[in-house]
């Protein structure tokens, strides 16, 4: 087989790589180790930027979202001690957030891909990209009892943290850089009503966060220790919890229900560098990972996809290389910036274990600048909303 882009990966991703590929007529094949069934059951966090949005709109995929999606102009903060007030985003730079699961985009990109018979490979074992360093690499893999090839201009590696394409990279090449918390969140999500505005809490008693997916859906967190499991928390020592960490006015309006998904993520800030190998670009989480406090796992990957399939339109359209060759560079610049922007929430609005007294007051100070400055505020606003992509 043949294709210009072999794209590594199906999830949210590979398929919005293939969808403005497709739109811009670069032809494209999709490898996916698991079934199109697997990868439609994850269940992943949802709140996206403007560009986010402005990116599935312009490419045929913001009907159901309009319909299903919650417009909010921004996050709630709610600290012990201190009056609950927005960021609000809409007010400091015109823009409003969007959430929306990521289960259903993913839902909705495999219904586009596949109405345009885009080819999906399904089910695509011991994954392997060839001759990346060279002008004609080649990827192989396993289905039904035969080894396959495709050969190909470049391949795009949206396979995610645990995936292949990164470990292709020789160790003397690529550099990492990482974060481990000592802790995680339990989230659970419920057939509810969420709050109205995504909200942060802050109680000495840890971290919690109120999120959305739908008017009847809603997705809710406590931070928990690293040594915690799921069977730890019954659904009504979760409830206890979540309500405990609340201003009294908030936990009244959480309306509680069973729960119909429980898990707990480790956090963790990780980056790869470079994104680019000879004909290979990393894309999404394969080069990187953000704590889910402030929201910017999808949306940094669909950046990563911007950058990447505007390269590649210069390259086939134009004859024009240049984003190519910028594209780890340009691509890394945003990838530091949310790095940066998760890491400081988490920090801003967790409870850390073996902190020192100078650290809490540094950070109380921090959040109650926070609170008092417009100027601080609209910084974090911009940065939250999504910032401009490079032209």
């Amino acid at each position: 087989m043949k294709t210009k882009v072999c794209i590594i990966g199906g999830g949210p991703a590979g398929l919005m790589m293939s969808q403005i590929l497709d739109a811009k007529g670069i032809e494209n094949v999709i490898l996916e180790r698991q079934s199109i069934h697997y990868v439609n059951q994850r269940i992943r966090a949802g709140v996206l930027e403007a560009g986010t949005i402005e990116m599935l709109n312009d490419y045929g995929l913001g009907e159901r979202m309009a319909k299903e999606g919650h417009l909010h102009d921004g996050v709630a903060i709610a600290w012990q001690g201190y009056d609950q007030f927005l960021i609000d985003t809409k007010k400091h730079t015109g823009k409003q957030m969007m959430a929306y699961g990521q289960t259903a985009i993913t839902e909705d990109l495999y219904e586009k891909r596949q109405a345009a018979g885009a080819h999906i490979v399904e089910e695509a074992v011991n994954v392997q990209p060839h001759d990346v360093k060279t002008g004609s690499p080649y990827v192989t893999y396993e289905k039904d009892g035969g080894t396959h090839r495709i050969d190909c201009d470049f391949v795009a590696g949206c396979d995610g943290f645990h995936g292949v394409c990164r470990q292709t990279i020789p160790s003397d090449v690529i550099k990492t850089f990482e974060r481990v918390y000592p802790f995680g969140w339990l989230g659970i999500m419920s057939q509810t009503p969420p709050l109205e505005e995504v909200m942060y809490a802050r109680h000495e008693r840890g971290f919690a966060l109120a999120s959305q997916r739908s008017p009847m859906l809603s997705r809710y967190y406590v931070q928990v220790p690293n040594s915690d499991t799921v069977e730890d928390w019954s659904d009504d020592r979760f409830w206890g919890e979540l309500k405990a960490r609340f201003p009294t006015h908030i936990a009244e309006q959480i309306v509680t229900g069973p729960s119909i998904e429980k898990s707990i993520a480790p956090l963790r800030s990780f980056v790869a560098e470079p994104m680019r190998y000879g004909s290979m670009f990393l894309v999404g989480d394969a080069a990187h990972i953000v704590p889910p406090t402030g929201a910017k796992g999808l949306n940094l990957a669909f950046s990563d996809v911007f950058y990447l399939t505007r390269a590649l339109e210069q390259h086939y359209h134009k004859n024009d290389n240049s984003y190519i060759e910028s594209y780890s560079e340009m691509a890394l610049r945003r990838v530091w910036g949310s790095v940066r922007l998760s890491w400081w929430l988490t920090r801003l609005l967790h409870l850390f274990p073996n902190e020192t007294p100078f650290e809490k007051r540094i950070r109380e100070n921090e959040f109650d600048r926070l609170f008092r400055s417009q100027i601080a505020q609209k910084n974090l606003a911009d940065e939250y909303v999504g910032l401009p992509f490079e032209g």
